[in-house]
């Protein structure tokens, strides 16, 4: 639950920074902002604690304690860089300047009202932070522990009858041919492992099983065991050995033994013996190791299967077999058979409701028999099949008869660190089916605080682009949209089942809404203390919005009726992505939106200018343009110092004075490319990751040589496509 912690995270180097002597503040105002501080760090810390335990294990007080914190946070942070827009922008004094900088910074703070007015909000700021410490010391937040999960919701896949699994015959003998078959030519008979890898639902358990069941009989000894996310290797091995020899070894969960002592018993067990060993739901590399030094290779052909949802970890162990999503027609004889008995069974008017359902459940075992078994319940009436239906990826997760498929969907949850499930949350303002560009997420990340600073040795991008690949590798976003080498993906999809996951987790602590329909779930969920906002074909909300940060909008209707934007002037975020702007002709309203970090009117055919204003926007880090009818941009455009990503639309051309040198910190860049100065310029940006550019010729269809003689090799073009980045 760590997203819980809200703006904690970038807040605190923003309130030591405050501390520094060129702001001026008067000595009560700093004391005050240094006991804000001290105890923000410590809410930091027991929040992080708190994040580690499952939301159903928490008390509402608790619940409603973080949810405090958050808004605190959130509400501190708009302060302090209202303060900072006002009297410096987004850059830190530099030594060369420093004086300037100084007279500038003093005579600015210096005013009474700035001064005023910084100190009593954080005088106000003050006693909220009092209020919740006390209240934290009161429901003893820091003696919260996790407790074990009292039931494995997996269990019931260990105990499936063979005769009631359907889509599991294909994939259960290519695992045994795995295991058991020898490859021409080869040498050695020792150990076989195969590791099954696969989000949760996909039914890796289940398959195992399958597979343990049916050629078990042709070894000399086997066991099944599991790992779990929180491993105690001594039990482990413990049930290894009972696995093995259940008569032998009868008392040895009562034994004092050591896990050396324990790894002996185990080798000296197997040594001589041709065995079968499943391990089931292996989470992290570490306790892989522990077991395989219990493991012999002793040239009998020996197997050893594992399951995992975390493909380096299947990769660390070796023979990764990736688990695939159930086939329409297995999907169908599953979901039917279990509701029905069989496929034409099915009463003809609940034909068109069910294939919404599976088209929802997309492939996945668990879901289909999950949300059958959900359906056999109910009445024969349709309306209430339609209601199941529309309450997938919209919250039906908090129904009772979704408990199990839950709870295995948040085992991954909770084995993500703080900052992985911020940013798995922050996909739930995407609706379902949604192809999400990569660049877009990390960049938005980015804008939004998610992505921490290291030790300088990475980029932000580098750090977010670490993030992305992680929620890849544990199966928690599915690729798509792949480079030519079928290696690298430009974007990803969510899973429904993890959709609806993420999009109740992140309603039940208001830290975002998408809206593709009705608006009054915002007004009850949200109320005036929206910070992020997603609008799919809807109208627009009726509530006060303004601390809103993030604004996502498609929907050319939406534009024309709300307010005027520059009332939210705290908007870190605007993504009109695809929205239709091609009648608009101003948008004036950029020049006022000094918190503004992320900016996209990508693809929404935009033909009006870009106001000088927009220079105005110190804070800006990421600007696209592409697939719009901008002519030029203004001059002031090229002072935002802190911009690392830019897309120029293709009817975009620079100034010959465009100053293209003085972005410094770009990272990633799709231009057009018409001059040899604008070339030349491009040599200047050394902090180039991703470079995409577009030669324009001249009349005669030729480029100037001068264009081609950069050293382009020091930047990469990340796809070919390059027409399309988005």
């Amino acid at each position: 639950m760590e997203f819980a912690t809200g703006a904690l995270g970038t807040l605190l180097p923003k309130l030591g920074q405050l501390l520094q002597d060129e702001y001026n503040l008067q000595k009560g105002v700093k004391k005050d902002i240094q006991f804000v501080r001290k105890e923000l760090e410590s809410m930091h810390a027991a929040l992080r604690d708190v994040g580690e335990v499952p939301q159903e294990q928490l008390k509402e007080v608790i619940r409603i304690w973080a949810r405090d914190v958050r808004e605190l946070s959130y509400d501190m942070e708009d302060i302090v860089d209202t303060f900072l827009v006002r009297v410096q922008g987004s850059e830190p004094p530099s030594k060369r300047s420093v004086k300037r900088f100084v007279k500038k910074m003093t005579s600015i703070v210096s005013n009474a009202k700035t001064r005023h007015d910084i100190g009593q909000e954080i005088k106000d700021i003050k006693e909220r932070v009092k209020d919740v410490a006390e209240r934290r010391d009161r429901y003893k937040v820091d003696a919260i522990t996790p407790t074990k999960t009292a039931v494995d919701p997996r269990i019931t896949a260990l105990y499936t009858k063979a005769a009631s699994l359907v889509g599991i015959d294909e994939p259960r003998e290519e695992l045994i041919s795995m295991l058991t078959k020898e490859d021409v030519g080869e040498s050695s008979v020792g150990q076989r492992i195969v590791s099954i890898v696969g989000f949760g639902g996909l039914g890796k358990t289940t398959l195992a099983k399958a597979v343990y069941d049916k050629i078990k009989q042709q070894y000399n000894c086997t066991a099944f065991i599991s790992v779990s996310r929180d491993p105690d290797i001594i039990k482990i091995l413990k049930d290894l050995l009972y696995e093995l020899d259940k008569n032998e070894y009868m008392g040895i969960h009562n034994a004092a033994l050591g896990q050396q002592h324990l790894t002996d018993l185990v080798q000296e067990f197997l040594k001589n013996k041709r065995y079968l060993i499943v391990i089931d739901d292996i989470w992290h590399t570490k306790p892989w190791e522990m077991i395989r030094c219990a493991l012999p290779e002793n040239c009998r052909k020996s197997g050893v299967l594992t399951t995992t949802r975390i493909i380096d970890v299947a990769e660390h162990v070796g023979g990764c077999y990736r688990m695939k999503l159930l086939t329409q027609d297995s999907s169908k004889i599953l979901f039917y058979g279990r509701i029905f008995g069989s496929i034409d069974k099915c009463p003809p008017q609940f034909s068109d409701v069910s294939e919404k359902v599976l088209k929802k459940c997309g492939g996945v075992p668990l879901a289909i028999v999950t949300i059958s078994s959900l359906l056999a319940n109910k009445s024969r009436n349709i309306n209430e099949w339609y209601d199941v239906c529309d309450a997938v990826g919209a919250g039906v997760g908090n129904n009772p008869g979704m408990d199990d498929m839950r709870k295995i969907l948040l085992l991954s949850y909770y084995d993500l660190t703080p900052q992985l499930k911020t940013c798995i949350l922050y996909l739930s303002i995407f609706p379902e089916d949604y192809e999400i560009n990569k660049f877009r997420l990390i960049f938005r990340w980015i804008a939004e605080g998610f992505v921490h600073q290291g030790d300088g040795r990475q980029s932000l991008h580098e750090i977010g682009q670490s993030y992305f690949n992680e929620l890849l590798n544990r199966s928690l976003i599915q690729p798509t949209d792949m480079d030519d080498d079928e290696m690298n993906p430009f974007s990803c999809q969510v899973h429904d089942m993890v959709l609806d996951l993420i999009c109740s987790l992140s309603r039940d602590e208001c830290f975002a809404a998408t809206l593709n329909g009705d608006c009054k779930e915002i007004t009850s969920s949200l109320g005036s203390k929206a910070r992020r906002l997603s609008i799919y074909n809807t109208t627009w909300p009726t509530i006060n919005m303004s601390t809103l940060r993030s604004l996502t909008i498609c929907s050319y209707a939406l534009i024309n009726s709300m307010p005027p934007l520059s009332s939210f002037y705290l908007l870190r975020v605007l993504d009109l992505e695809d929205c239709n702007l091609s009648d608009h002709s101003s948008i004036e309203f950029v020049g006022k939106l000094l918190h503004m970090r992320y900016l996209s009117l990508a693809g929404t055919g935009y033909a009006g200018d870009i106001p000088r204003e927009i220079g105005k926007l110190l804070f800006l880090q990421s600007f696209k343009f592409d697939g719009t009818d901008i002519k030029v941009l203004p001059l002031s455009f090229f002072g935002l110092r802190q911009l690392m990503s830019l897309y120029v639309g293709h009817n975009t051309r620079l100034p010959t004075t465009s100053g293209l040198r003085n972005l410094s910190s770009l990272e990633m860049l799709w231009i057009n490319v018409d001059s040899a100065y604008v070339a030349e310029q491009l040599g200047h940006l050394t902090q180039l990751k991703v470079l995409g550019v577009v030669l324009i010729k001249d009349k005669e269809g030729r480029c100037d040589k001068s264009m081609c003689s950069l050293p382009w090799q020091t930047a990469q073009n990340p796809k070919s496509r390059s027409s399309n980045p988005r």
